[in-house]
């Protein structure tokens, strides 16, 4: 989506307005605890005086109870509170992603139905369930991020994300892992990082799971070698040293984990494989729509019950306004095709 100068100055004003207003709001007393100020908020709504209209359905592509739900129902109630209109959570599942995410592209744009895409957008027509990806959304603001990380066993003889792959090399075959289900997003981010290496994808078998819990009980358990789930997912296992993680496939390192290295710093690899969650709306959606919700998710990103909520669930923090999460879903969507394509998952 493309901006006008003038909207991205008025933009960076009110951004700028609204961290003033969020350190202020620790000693004036203008807003609830783990919340933005009054003056703050205000500076959000004044960007478009007509918006909303009334309630806001939230579209969720997951069941409830999860993660991704748990992020959005928090993302809802506090963009209820600054929006002053009902901000209602709805679970549109079915078609691992695809009818949640189809919902978000077909609401009418106008701002009272959006959505809290994931990463599966850029994945899902690339393993033929549907036609659509993130060009057909219009991007407001990512909320989270999480890089792959490189779990092990305590007593595993790798110190190093370098002496597992070294390992895998000279052993091929060798090494079970886990972590997803076939084709999910912790599976491509081994895929990945296998092919990244020159490695076979077939150099590693692979464990289908339900998700990364079962996945690291079978670690612990010595059942599998390795998982490649984000390490919010290892924290327990990691914390009572039953784990230790050899690297991470993000961009960065892990806030919550500043001691576990990224492949870049080991290897010097660009490699990087994440997950990540954000809103967005429909094509078309009214620019002063996206700039008011994106300043308000902006003050929901910077505030206190936001990051307490997503520490506790062991998941990171990555803000990006409307035009950088844009990109970031094109992008994503480019380097998963890769991948999947070389890994012989795409259709």
């Amino acid at each position: 989506m493309k901006r006008t100068t003038r909207s991205r100055r008025l933009l960076s004003a009110i951004a700028g307005a609204a961290v003033l207003g969020l350190v202020a709001a620790g000693c004036s007393g203008g807003a609830g605890e783990g919340e933005a100020d009054d003056t703050a908020v205000q500076a959000c709504n004044d960007i478009d005086a007509e918006y909303p209209s009334g309630p806001i359905e939230l579209i969720v592509p997951w069941a409830a109870g999860g993660g991704t739900d748990g992020v959005a129902r928090l993302i809802g109630d506090q963009l209820s509170d600054q929006l002053g209109t009902n901000v209602n959570v709805v679970n549109r599942t079915g078609g691992s992603g695809v009818v949640g995410h189809q919902a978000m592209v077909d609401a009418t744009p106008d701002g009272q139905t959006i959505g809290l895409v994931t990463v599966e957008i850029g994945m899902m027509h690339h393993q033929g369930l549907t036609d659509i990806s993130g060009e057909d959304l219009t991007a407001i603001s990512q909320m989270n991020e999480d890089g792959a990380g490189i779990t092990v066993a305590a007593d595993a003889e790798w110190e190093t994300a370098a002496d597992l792959l070294t390992h895998i090399e000279e052993n091929p075959g060798e090494v079970t892992a886990s972590g997803t289900g076939q084709g999910g997003i912790w599976h491509l981010a081994l895929l990945g990082m296998l092919l990244d290496n020159d490695l076979p994808v077939d150099s590693v078998n692979f464990v289908p799971s339900e998700g990364a819990a079962p996945a690291l009980q079978e670690l612990v358990a010595g059942g599998i070698d390795m998982t490649t789930n984000a390490l919010g997912e290892s924290k327990t296992m990691l914390d009572s040293d039953r784990a230790k993680a050899l690297g991470v496939m993000g961009t960065e390192r892990d806030p919550a984990f500043p001691d576990v290295e990224t492949l870049q710093e080991q290897l010097g690899s660009e490699y990087s494989m994440s997950v990540w969650r954000g809103i967005a709306g429909p094509l078309d959606l009214e620019p002063t729509v996206v700039e008011e919700l994106e300043c308000h998710l902006g003050l929901i990103a910077e505030s206190e019950a936001f990051n307490e909520f997503m520490t506790d669930s062991g998941l990171g923090v990555k803000y990006a306004g409307a035009e950088d999460f844009q990109t970031l879903m094109r992008e994503d969507d480019a380097q998963k095709g890769e991948v999947m394509e070389e890994a012989g998952l795409a259709q």
